[in-house]
């Protein structure tokens, strides 16, 4: 199966809520990157790539969204609509989000740089990557 998650811990009280995301704690790796997409437009997917050795986290943190999840052999259709779960994004995962509601804010955490080294964008290519392996 390829959907992993991980549910973080929300603390909350009268005043509202807080979740913190710390590296090797709750975060399975060190983070060096955090990015967020908004405003997407209607019918738009986005992603269409795979990363050679880049891990990355994503959490919706308001609204919805779709990801397609593709190991070269196995497809899945993922949801996240809750901003307490984070969809674990491996490396040589093809990934393509899609379905966002209108008011989608998508928070990426990701355990090294932008390096377009790193970015597999062509699908052909990463079909015959995954299937080395």
């Amino acid at each position: 199966m390829l959907r992993q998650f991980i549910d973080f811990a929300v603390k909350g009280d009268d005043k509202g809520f807080l979740i913190s995301l710390e590296s090797f704690k709750n975060i399975p790796f060190n983070i060096k990157r955090v990015y967020y997409i908004f405003g997407t437009l209607e019918n738009v997917r986005r992603g269409f790539h795979a990363h050679y050795k880049i891990e990355q986290i994503a959490v919706c943190i308001k609204g919805s969204c779709k990801f397609l999840l593709d190991d070269g052999k196995i497809k899945d259709i993922v949801t996240l609509n809750n901003n307490h779960t984070g969809l674990v994004i491996p490396p040589m995962i093809w990934h393509e989000m899609f379905d966002f509601s209108p008011d989608c804010v998508l928070m990426v955490l990701a355990n090294d740089y932008y390096y377009e080294s790193d970015y597999i964008r062509n699908y052909n290519d990463f079909i015959k990557l995954a299937n080395k392996l």
